[in-house]
C-alpha cells in the first residue's frame, strides 16, 4: 500500500482520539469549568451534531478545491480547533472549540476515503479506505486510553494539546506524502449535487445510519451494560473495552479485504453479522466471559461495516464522490446520535436497559434490508433486459 495512506490515517488517528477522548475526561472538565457532568456530556453531542451538520455545507463550500489542498485545510482547522480547546477559559468557549473542530472531520474523512481509493488499483479500494480508517480504529484502542490517562494525570487541556501536536504530525505528513497530482481533480459542484440525488447513493446513506446506527444505540451505554448486567466491576470496563478496539482494527482490516473482492455480498454479511451479534449481546450479557468475548465480537462486526460501507457509496456515486463521501460521514455520526438517543428512549421507557441490546439488532436489520432492496435494485436491470 502506498505510504500516503499512513499520512491520511495519522489524520483520522488525531480526529478519531479528539472525537472520543472527551468521555473519559468529563469529571475533570466538569469540576474545572464548573458545570454539572451533564452539562459537560453535551460536550460529546456537540461534536457529533457538528459533524452531521457541518459536514455537507463544508463540502459544498470547499468542492471547488483541489483534494490535497482541501485535506491541508481541514487539518489547519482541526489542529487550531484543538489549540483553542486547551485554551479555553469557560465552557461556552469550550463547545464552540469542539464544533470548530467537528467542521474538519466529515470533510475530511469523506475527501480521505476519495482519494484513499485513487491511490491503489480498483481491486484495492476498499482496502485502502480500511487503511485510512485504522487510523480511527487506533485512535480507540491507543489514543483514547493514552489521552484520558493524560488528562487525569495532567489535567484534560494537557490532552487537547497532545491532540493539536498530532495534527501539526498529520498536516506534515500530507503535505510530504500524499502526492500532487492526486489533489489536483477538482469537482463539478453541479455533477456532485446531482450524484446525491441518485437512488442508490440515498439508500447508500440510508444503510450508513440504520446499519451502524445499531451500534451506537446499545454501546452508548456499554459501562452501565457491563456493571450492572454483567456484573463487572467499573474497574473492569476499560481493559474490555480494550479488547473492543481490538475488534476495530480486526473488522475493518478484513473487512477491507473482502469488499475488494465481493463488495454487495460483503456489505450484506456484514450487516447480519453486527444485528446478530447485538442480539447475542442480550444474552451473553449474563455470564461474564461470553459478555467479554461479545463484546471483541461486536467491535470487529461494527467496523466489518465501514469500509463496504463507504465504499458502495463512492461507487454509486461514480465520477462525482466527494459530496456524496462527505455526506456519508456525517451519516455514520447522524446514525451515532440517533443511536444514542433511541438507546436512551428504550431504557426511559420501561424496557430498561437489558433491553438497548435487542433494540441496537433491530436498527442494524433494518439496514441489512435496506441493504438487500439495494441489492435487488442492482439486478433488476439485468433481469429486465434478460426478459
Amino acid at each position: 500500500m502506498p505510504i500516503a495512506l499512513w499520512a491520511l490515517a495519522v489524520g483520522a488517528f488525531g480526529i478519531g482520539t479528539t472525537e472520543f477522548v472527551i468521555m473519559g475526561l468529563l469529571p475533570q472538565v466538569g469540576a474545572d469549568l464548573h458545570v454539572s457532568l451533564s452539562s459537560a456530556g453535551l460536550l460529546v453531542t456537540g461534536y457529533a451534531l457538528g459533524v452531521t451538520l457541518g459536514a455537507p455545507p463544508v463540502a459544498i463550500l470547499t468542492a471547488h478545491l483541489p483534494r490535497k489542498t482541501l485535506l491541508l485545510g481541514m487539518m489547519v482547522i482541526f489542529t487550531l480547533g484543538n489549540l483553542a480547546c486547551a485554551l479555553s477559559p469557560g465552557y461556552g468557549t469550550l463547545m464552540a472549540a469542539r464544533v470548530l473542530t467537528s467542521l474538519a472531520h466529515g470533510a475530511f474523512f469523506g475527501v480521505g476515503s476519495v482519494v484513499a481509493a485513487s491511490l491503489v488499483k480498483p481491486d484495492k479500494q476498499a482496502s485502502a479506505i480500511a487503511l485510512m480508517f485504522t487510523g480511527l480504529t487506533l485512535a480507540n484502542v491507543l489514543g483514547v486510553p493514552f489521552g484520558t490517562w493524560l488528562g487525569q494525570a495532567w489535567g484534560w487541556r494537557a490532552t487537547f494539546w497532545a491532540v493539536a501536536a498530532v495534527g501539526v504530525a498529520a498536516l506534515a505528513a500530507i503535505a510530504a506524502l500524499v502526492p500532487a497530482d492526486h489533489g489536483s481533480h477538482q469537482s463539478d459542484l453541479r455533477c456532485e449535487l446531482r450524484a446525491l440525488g441518485r437512488p442508490q447513493v440515498l439508500l447508500g446513506f440510508a444503510m450508513t445510519v440504520l446499519g451502524f446506527g445499531g451500534v451506537f444505540t446499545a454501546f452508548t451505554y456499554i459501562a452501565p451494560l457491563l456493571t450492572n448486567l454483567a456484573g463487572f466491576s467499573p474497574g473492569a470496563v476499560s481493559p474490555i473495552l480494550l479488547l473492543f478496539g481490538v475488534g476495530l482494527v480486526l473488522g475493518n482490516t478484513y473487512g477491507g479485504k473482502l469488499a475488494d473482492r465481493h463488495l454487495m455480498p460483503t456489505l450484506i454479511g456484514s450487516l447480519a453479522l453486527l444485528a446478530l451479534v447485538l442480539a447475542l449481546f442480550s444474552v451473553t450479557l449474563h455470564d461474564k466471559v461470553a459478555a467479554v468475548a461479545t463484546v471483541a465480537l461486536l467491535g470487529a462486526a461494527a467496523f466489518a461495516t465501514v469500509p463496504p460501507l463507504q465504499m458502495r457509496v463512492l461507487s454509486k456515486a461514480g465520477g462525482a464522490p466527494n459530496l456524496a463521501s462527505a455526506f456519508n460521514i456525517a451519516a455514520f455520526n447522524l446514525g451515532n446520535a440517533a443511536g444514542a438517543w433511541l438507546g436512551g428512549v428504550t431504557i426511559d421507557h420501561g424496557l430498561g436497559l437489558g433491553a438497548t441490546p435487542l433494540t441496537a439488532a433491530a436498527v442494524t436489520a433494518a439496514g441489512l434490508l435496506v441493504a438487500l432492496y439495494s441489492r435487488h435494485l442492482d439486478r433488476r436491470p439485468a433481469c429486465m433486459a434478460a426478459a
